[in-house]
């Protein structure tokens, strides 16, 4: 069983930046792929990136590509995304995700457990 907590959602400007953690709990935080994914009202759930459980493998929506970074510190049992040069576009729920396959994975549906979600919100 892994719970999952995100931080560091906000209110920024267009271009900014800010940093979301997702704190895990349970000694096996290295063996899950973690993913962060995203929610806008009246739309789907989307993939915006994940990572491995070692973090020598990354992946990212090419809507983000180039200006967010998902990382993990096995360590502190957290994972973070980087978000720089923000839109408004990128207004959301962020919620992060926790899969038992060593492997990442772009699809929602094989995450085994979510974060209640930080809010982010980009003005123009």
């Amino acid at each position: 069983q892994v719970q999952l907590v995100e931080s560091g959602g906000g209110l920024v400007q267009a271009g900014g930046s800010l940093r979301l953690s997702c704190a895990a709990s349970g000694r096996t935080f290295s063996r899950y792929a973690m993913g962060w994914f995203r929610q806008a009202p009246g739309k789907e759930r989307e993939f915006v990136a994940a990572i491995s459980w070692s973090g020598g493998s990354t992946y990212y929506a090419d809507s983000v590509k180039g200006r967010f970074t998902i990382s993990r510190d096995n360590a502190k049992n957290t994972v973070y995304l980087q978000m720089d040069s923000l839109k408004p576009e990128d207004t959301a729920v962020y919620y992060c995700a926790a899969t038992a396959d060593h492997i990442a994975t772009t699809r929602k549906n094989e995450y085994d457990y979510w974060g209640q979600g930080t809010q982010v919100t980009v003005s123009s």
